[in-house]
């Protein structure tokens, strides 16, 4: 059984890893399927107050229907700005306004932008699977200083890189499942 340095290195990097699945689900939430999700325009920011500021922090924003988004902006004065951010934005969206909410009509996406997409997310998921290994190798580092300075057995050393390597690979299934649950909804017709 390992000891509590080991432990103590092992929890860091189950951590660790966590945050890189969560790095990407918020990248993947950014990337557009054919359906209107309000995640979409989390980078978008808006010239308002003088400053940059996330949509997100200056409006509601919900997807009354599969290929809608209404944006409720709580200062009415900023529609104008909303429309230019998001018109300027690389996300291809033509929004309308009556003056009190925009209505941004999300396109079906062509066969050849899918493809493109699902190239993105599986980029996006090498990456993360590449920061999953290097958490692991970092962690195996200073397992193998442990064992070095005395403070570890190698029985312990074998055990507390055995459970790494099972934590790497569960973390690297789950980037695979959202991988394969992403490219899905992008292929969607």
């Amino acid at each position: 059984m390992a000891t509590d340095p080991a432990d103590h290195i092992l929890e860091q990097a189950a951590q660790r890893m966590d945050h890189a699945i969560a790095a990407m689900r918020h990248e993947f939430a950014g990337i557009r399927t054919g359906r209107a999700n309000p995640a979409l325009l989390d980078h978008v920011m808006v010239e308002a107050y003088e400053t940059r500021m996330p949509l997100n922090q200056l409006a509601t924003i919900a997807a009354p229907e599969p290929r809608l988004l209404v944006i409720s902006p709580w200062d009415k004065s900023l529609i104008g700005a909303i429309r230019n951010a998001l018109t300027q934005s690389e996300l291809g969206l033509n929004p309308s306004s009556d003056g009190h909410i925009l209505r941004v009509p999300v396109p079906e996406l062509s066969e050849e932008r899918r493809k493109d997409l699902a190239k993105v997310v599986g980029r996006k998921a090498e990456e993360s699977r590449v920061a999953i290994r290097n958490v692991r190798r970092e962690a195996v580092e200073e397992l193998r200083k442990l064992e070095k300075a005395g403070d570890i057995t190698e029985d312990d050393l074998r055990a507390a890189q055995d459970d790494v390597q099972k934590a790497t690979d569960a973390h690297i299934k789950e980037i695979d499942r959202l991988h394969d649950v992403k490219v899905a909804e992008i292929m969607e017709v």
